[in-house]
């Protein structure tokens, strides 16, 4: 929990004439995953997409001849980069490509709207737009928008026949322009910016998010080391490569020298079938997508006889959805993190001595966002305001915070909004959680979620776990509604697995108070579909004012 001391003893006799050198020391950067992995092990398989498979040697190739490509085109050190597409071999080359020219990678969300992609060509001052045909339509209403427009080359994938060619070439027709023999650019310093991404901000443009080699590096084998995943690991992406990158997982699966399944929707269906085809071990994904996987049909679940291991961050995952996971025999990790910390930078660490208790309390046990990963620093819940750490009760409410390799550099062109996340030495989540007495944080709201009614605190969180576990709720998020009497009560959205089969809100309350505390129960429950933001997240400002309008009616 200490703040950073230059500690520089040079008159230690450990120190003196000991300097760096080109044989002791190199920068951190997980370009070096790339390399090795083809070295070592050049014909195991590295991509996998429909019929096409690539070994580590020829992926290495296509970047090689990417990073030259690029660089011909003008494209300089520092430069940002920029991709739109799905989850293809292309979209994960781009990932060592692009800064192994000395450039910054800035992969964006998919789901945007032409206006915040126009906004993001124009803040990052991108050179070039790689984008995949089926966003072809947003690409150019965006690019109408844009004053210094890319160049824009066309991702033309042979198993997907929707949309339009946009850009001047195609990937591939880019790949024949460059060189094979390209000598990589060396990074000197592992502070340099590797990445930039976007946060999906619900109000307002989103922030630029930058993020160095040596965090890149650190958090790729972190994740690697978190999940116990072992040499050549066979992983799917269901996580989009545009979020936190992936969460590091292009370079984990490079350090690996793994399998990258690629998939271009997220679909039951595919996930399973891609599972039991091609013996996937791994995968990510938010609480949303295991709770499509829990309501899928069994005969799909049926058939895989491998051990199958998923990683959950997101929105904090209700109890019920971890356990469902469980029970088709999933092995679940919980971990937490934002886009200023790499993805994830905590995690719900197992012990053994857990294993014996049921189901049920497994679940709730991996339901707590857990301690600092092991690339990870400092972790603490403290007082917002004067950064006193809390009591490890779990019972008093702070905030999270967090320090060291796996904290951004900080937001582009945006130097006061950087000072005031890292004021006092440490990155302020804005996420409040309690900290128990084993060293394990539990989040229960963002700190503008808390609902607080009759003066007594409410987590949104607890109450929307309740929820969950009813039989008939597909989804629910909790926000505050306000009360002449109690100043605010909890008003609850939920979306039914089967929307014709019907249940009352009085029901619902009902099932409410049996599980928890009445003053915490919901006085409201609306039925219906809950929007969404760009990356899968409820968006509780346009609920908070659904629930709030109703109200003045």
């Amino acid at each position: 929990m200490n703040t950073f001391v230059n500690n520089d003893n040079k008159n230690s006799a450990f120190e003196a004439n000991l300097e760096q050198n080109q044989a002791n020391y190199s920068a951190l950067s997980p370009m070096t995953f790339l390399h090795r992995a083809a070295s070592v092990y050049p014909n195991r398989t590295a991509t996998v997409h429909g019929d096409t498979r690539r070994n580590w040697s020829e992926t290495y190739q296509r970047c090689l001849k990417l990073a030259s490509a690029l660089q011909n085109k003008g494209v300089n050190p520092g430069d940002a980069v920029s991709i739109m597409a799905p989850n293809l071999p292309e979209h994960f080359e781009a990932h060592f490509a692009v800064p192994m020219c000395g450039a910054v990678l800035n992969s964006i969300n998919i789901r945007l709207d032409a206006e915040a992609v126009a906004f993001i060509l124009e803040h990052a001052e991108s050179k070039v737009l790689i984008t995949d045909k089926e966003f072809s339509g947003v690409v150019k209403a965006a690019l109408e928008l844009v004053e210094n427009k890319p160049l824009v080359v066309d991702i033309d994938d042979p198993y997907w026949d929707q949309g339009e060619l946009v850009g001047e070439l195609t990937y591939e027709a880019l790949l024949e322009q460059g060189d094979d023999k390209f000598t990589p650019y060396k990074v000197q310093d592992e502070w340099n910016a590797i990445t930039l991404n976007y946060t999906s901000g619900t109000t307002g443009n989103p922030k630029g998010v930058v993020y160095h080699h040596r965090g890149a590096y650190l958090n790729a084998i972190s994740n690697a080391i978190s999940w116990g995943m072992g040499q050549h690991p066979v992983y799917l992406w269901t996580l989009p490569m545009f979020h936190c990158n992936g969460w590091c997982f292009p370079w984990t699966v490079a350090a690996m020298a793994g399998t990258n399944v690629c998939l271009r929707h997220v679909r039951a269906d595919d996930i399973f079938n891609l599972i039991k085809q091609e013996k996937v071990g791994y995968f990510c994904g938010a609480p949303i997508v295991l709770n499509m996987l829990n309501s899928a049909d069994d005969s799909l679940k049926a058939g895989i006889e491998h051990q199958v291991n998923v990683m959950t961050a997101g929105a904090a995952p209700p109890a019920a959805v971890i356990a469902g996971m469980e029970q088709i025999g999933f092995n679940v990790t919980h971990v937490y993190g934002l886009t200023e910390t790499y993805g994830p930078s905590v995690v719900c660490a197992w012990h053994d001595e857990w294993n014996d208790k049921s189901l049920d309390d497994k679940a709730r046990l991996k339901s707590r966002q857990g301690v600092r990963a092991p690339m990870l620093d400092g972790l603490m819940v403290a007082d917002p305001v004067t950064l006193e750490p809390a009591p490890q009760d779990g019972e008093t409410m702070g905030e999270i915070f967090m320090q060291g390799n796996l904290v951004m550099k900080g937001y582009l062109k945006n130097p006061e909004t950087t000072a005031e996340a890292f004021s006092g030495g440490w990155f302020h989540s804005g996420d409040l959680a309690v900290w128990h007495a084993d060293g394990y944080i539990e989040i229960k709201d963002r700190s503008k979620d808390v609902i607080i009614s009759g003066g007594e605190n409410i987590s949104s969180i607890e109450v929307e776990d309740v929820l969950y576990r009813h039989p008939m709720i597909q989804e629910a998020a909790v926000v505050a509604k306000s009360d002449e009497k109690w100043g605010e009560t909890p008003c609850a959205f939920v979306a039914l697995k089967d929307e014709e089969r019907e249940i009352t809100e009085k029901e619902i309350i009902e099932f409410c108070r049996e599980h928890m505390a009445h003053f915490k129960t919901p006085k409201n429950i609306v039925f219906g579909p809950l929007p969404k933001t760009s990356t899968g997240k409820i968006q509780k400002f346009l609920l908070r004012d659904r629930a709030n309008a109703k109200e003045q009616e």
